[in-house]
């Protein structure tokens, strides 16, 4: 931010600068030609002719220095037939003017100016006029030059002014932009010595009053510490559950094993399959709440429903499998985690119902969550069975395999990305109706 201020005011400073300067540098130019024409047409208007023909003023011209030798204002009227006439400032020389004697036939009624190096070591500034005066016929020149040091001196004076000026003008702004940044970053700096206090004292929200441009980033770092503190309360608890449901299926071997039942082998087959169960229970868990906590995702319903009903068909071609609803749903949730919840409902339908499974999408085009319905022709849940068929583990067909561990880690799942889902009975069907609600992305 500093280099970026510092090359603007640089660029303003010099651009503003340069037209600054050009402009006062015509200025005193234009002032010292305005000089040289008002002398001129003095000298004009003072000019008349004699006897003779020639030109001779019949008042003296106010400028002293005119008749001091050399002293750097000139002037001179020349006529074709007749020598030049110069000031005694002159005094042994001539101007060399362009007009000349006014013999190239060339008339110019108006003033001109040049720059004239004919002297040497003193450069002039011509101004000169074309004049035919009353009682003569002849073309008069009259110039007047005055020498370039006092303009040049001016125009350097300007220069220096500017250049000093505007260089502490421009350290100036630099100081005040560099002061404004620090000043505007300072409460950036209380935020990090919050955030070093934070984890240096143990607390676990910042919590000291802040100026309000940075109130949205503080909100901001205590929302994202809440979060990681549910994170890790809740792999707490997943770990604590699962040592615990592991907790019995290893004592029951350990005391097999010590006493040497001769039904071990039956005893190490049923409890590793009920570790497995727990182990894959939080594993769904833990994967769900790991992909959630990347970011926010975006799955479009339809799409995860016909990749599990392929799936689904395979496992029971004999089945009909029917999809409706909105093409267009999504759903704020990973595709995998979405195709495991789906997969684990539809194939429940089909493996508990009678043969018919009806599935639609976003059922209220209305709701804030998106509904998606899943209805078998099955014999459905009894209802006092409808919460307990949640738990880990729970079967009410024990004559088909299974783990029982399919609708909950449907629940989890659905649950941990802010949905729900519940049971009831399907009008259509006649069999089980699961209402499954996720956000909508």
């Amino acid at each position: 931010m500093g280099l970026i201020a510092a090359g603007w005011i640089i660029v303003l400073l010099l651009g503003g600068g340069i037209a600054l300067e050009r402009t006062l540098t015509r200025q005193v130019e234009a002032n010292f030609d305005e000089q040289l024409e008002y002398q001129l047409t003095a000298m004009v208007a003072s000019a008349e002719i004699d006897s003779f023909g020639e030109v001779w003023f019949y008042r003296t011209l106010g400028d002293q220095r005119f008749l001091e030798p050399n002293s750097g204002l000139y002037w001179q009227i020349s006529g074709e037939g007749y020598e030049p006439y110069p000031s005694r400032s002159l005094w042994d020389r001539t101007l060399d003017l362009r007009q000349g004697d006014a013999s190239s036939g060339h008339f110019d009624s108006e003033v001109h100016f040049y720059d004239s190096d004919q002297f040497e070591g003193e450069p002039l500034r011509i101004a000169e006029r074309t004049v035919i005066l009353p009682g003569s016929e002849t073309r008069w020149t009259f110039a007047v030059a005055s020498a370039t040091e006092e303009r040049d001196f001016q125009i350097a004076q300007v220069r220096s002014i500017l250049i000093w000026s505007f260089a502490v003008l421009g350290l100036g702004l630099l100081v005040m932009a560099l002061l404004q940044i620090r000043y505007g970053l300072w409460p950036l700096r209380r935020v990090r010595a919050a955030i070093q206090k934070l984890r240096t004292s143990g607390d676990n929200r910042i919590t000291e009053p802040l100026p309000a441009e940075v109130e949205p980033l503080v909100e901001e770092i205590n929302m994202l510490l809440e979060h990681t503190e549910r994170q890790a309360e809740e792999a707490r608890t997943h770990a604590g559950n699962l040592a615990h449901a592991l907790k019995t299926p290893l004592t029951v071997l350990t005391n097999a094993a010590t006493a040497r039942d001769p039904k071990l082998s039956e005893a190490v087959f049923r409890e590793t399959r009920t570790m497995q169960r727990h182990v894959e229970h939080h594993l769904a868990r833990a994967r769900a709440a790991g992909r959630r906590a990347v970011g926010q995702a975006r799955t479009n319903v339809r799409q995860s429903a016909e990749a599990v009903r392929r799936a689904v068909e395979r496992l029971y071609p004999d089945g009909r499998l029917d999809i409706a609803g909105s093409r267009d749903a999504m759903v704020a949730i990973e595709r995998q985690d979405l195709d495991e919840i789906l997969g684990n409902l539809i194939e429940n339908a089909a493996k508990y119902g009678g043969g018919s499974v009806f599935v639609t999408v976003d059922h209220e085009l209305g709701s804030p969550l998106c509904r998606i319905w899943i209805e078998d022709d099955g014999p459905g849940i009894p209802e006092e069975e409808r919460i307990r068929i949640f738990d880990r583990g729970a079967r009410l067909d024990t004559g088909k395999p299974g783990t029982g561990l399919g609708l909950a880690i449907v629940r989890d799942v659905a649950e941990i990305y802010g949905g729900s889902i519940s049971l009831g009975t399907s009008e259509d069907l006649g069999g089980l109706l699961v209402d499954l609600r996720l956000p909508r992305a």
